[in-house]
């Protein structure tokens, strides 16, 4: 555990870094996709999701870069339901220096329940729905929504 109180994910390792000399914006994904991994067993999401047929694929990402991390430093991320409905879950993953803890990063993704018997859009199960009830905070995302937004033509 780190002084910050938030368990170490990992640590920004050599080949993450650019020739900047900080974390590469790639590799941010790639710590977010592991946060996305803690949070999954306390929605009934994941193994426990597949098992019944079904997945997550995300559908849209926003990160917001607020301060850059370097080589060796180690890195912890919290997790948060901000909306839910029917076919989709949205949630906040905020990446931190795990021992200092500061803001690295902000990460709004937009999920969708795939029902992997057709490779299309389909409903979570009841009991991920009491989950995502249950972990809701009803926080306002930045920048998703729960809905489309129109294309530009």
């Amino acid at each position: 555990m780190a002084e910050s109180g938030r368990p170490v994910l990992t640590v920004v390792r050599p080949d993450w870094v650019d020739h900047y000399g900080h974390m590469n914006m790639a590799f941010y994904l790639a710590v977010f996709d592991m946060a996305t991994d803690q949070l999954w067993p306390s929605l009934n999401l994941g193994p426990a999701l597949h098992a019944q047929g079904f997945g997550t694929f995300a559908a849209e990402t926003w990160v917001n870069y607020v301060r850059e991390v370097r080589e060796g430093m180690p890195l912890s991320c919290t997790n948060e339901v901000l909306a839910y409905d029917g076919k989709r879950l949205l949630a906040l993953h905020r990446m931190f220096h795990a021992e200092e803890g500061w803001l690295a990063a902000e990460n709004e993704v937009l999920y969708l329940c795939m029902d992997l018997s057709v490779r299309r859009v389909g409903l979570w199960p009841e009991d991920v729905l009491a989950r995502f009830a249950a972990r809701c905070t009803g926080n306002p995302p930045r920048r998703l929504s729960l809905q489309r937004r129109p294309q530009p033509s």
